[in-house]
C-alpha cells in the first residue's frame, strides 16, 4: 500500500509518504468519503450522529466568531436534535457589504481553515496534545457562553469532555490521529448539507450563498462552487503537508 501511495505522490509532485503513515492516511480519507456520503443519503446523518452535531457546531461557530471579528455581537448559538443550527448575531459589521458577505461565508469556510490548521499542526505530537485540550475546553466554553438550546447545552460539553479525555488519557500517537480526524471533520463540515450551497431560498429565508450573492456579485451557485472547491483543496493540501515528505 505504501508503494502505491508513493507512486501517486511522485505523479502529483508532492514527495514521498512516510513509511508508517500510509494506513493512517488511507483511514482518514476513507472516513472523510464515508462521512460525506452518509450525510447525503436518507438516514445517513443519524448513523454518524456525533459527526453531524460536530459539523453543525463548526459551521455555526464559524458564523459567530466571524461576527465578533467584524464588530458584531454573537448573541446565541442554537443546535437542535435534528442536527440543524443557527448562530444569531446582531449589530453592524465592519466593511459594509463585504463584511456581511464574509459573515455568511464563514460558516462554510472558517471550519476548513481551522481543520486544515489542525491537520498540519498534528505533525508535532505535543502541539496535537495542546490543540486537543484547547478544543475540548472551547467546546465547553461555547456551551456556557453562547449555546441556548437545552439539547446543545447537554451535548456540546459532552463532546468537549470526550476530547479532553482523549487528550489526557491516551498516548500521544492516538492524540495525533484524533487531531487529524477532527481536522478532517472540520474540513468536510461544508458538505454536511451539500445541496444547501446551491440553494437560493430555504424555509424561513435565504441560504448563505444567496446572502453572499446579495451583498457582492455573481450568482449564488458560483459561490457554492467556489467554497466547495476551496474546502476540498484545503483538506487535500493540509493532508499533503502533514503526510508527504
Amino acid at each position: 500500500m505504501s508503494q502505491s501511495w508513493n507512486d501517486l505522490a511522485r505523479q502529483l509532485g508532492t514527495g514521498s509518504l512516510s513509511p508508517d503513515a500510509s494506513p493512517e492516511l488511507f483511514l482518514l480519507i476513507t472516513i472523510a468519503i464515508t462521512t460525506v456520503f452518509l450525510w447525503q443519503v436518507p438516514g445517513g446523518k443519524i448513523l454518524i450522529y456525533p459527526f453531524t452535531i460536530l459539523a453543525t457546531w463548526f459551521h455555526e461557530m464559524g458564523h459567530g466568531l466571524m461576527g465578533i471579528i467584524l464588530g458584531g455581537d454573537f448573541e446565541r448559538l442554537e443546535i437542535e436534535k435534528n442536527g440543524s443550527g443557527l448562530a444569531r448575531c446582531s449589530g453592524n459589521f465592519f466593511l459594509g457589504r463585504v463584511g456581511n458577505a464574509l459573515f455568511y461565508a464563514a460558516g462554510s469556510m472558517f471550519p476548513p481553515l481551522i481543520g486544515g490548521g489542525l491537520i498540519i499542526a498534528s505533525r508535532n505530537l505535543q502541539i496535537s496534545h495542546n490543540l486537543l485540550v484547547i478544543l475540548g475546553l472551547f467546546l465547553i466554553f461555547s456551551a456556557i457562553v453562547w449555546v441556548r438550546t437545552s439539547f446543545g447545552i447537554l451535548v456540546i460539553p459532552l463532546l468537549g469532555f470526550l476530547i479532553l479525555v482523549i487528550a489526557l488519557k491516551t498516548p500521544l500517537e492516538v492524540q495525533k490521529f484524533a487531531t487529524q480526524f477532527i481536522g478532517v471533520q472540520a474540513c468536510i463540515s461544508t458538505f454536511k448539507n451539500f445541496g444547501y450551497l446551491f440553494t437560493y431560498k430555504i424555509p424561513g429565508g435565504f441560504s448563505d450563498t444567496a446572502r453572499i450573492a446579495e451583498n457582492l456579485f455573481l450568482p449564488h451557485w458560483f459561490w457554492g462552487i467556489l467554497m466547495t472547491v476551496a474546502s476540498l483543496e484545503i483538506l487535500l493540501q493540509s493532508l499533503r503537508i502533514a503526510y508527504f515528505i
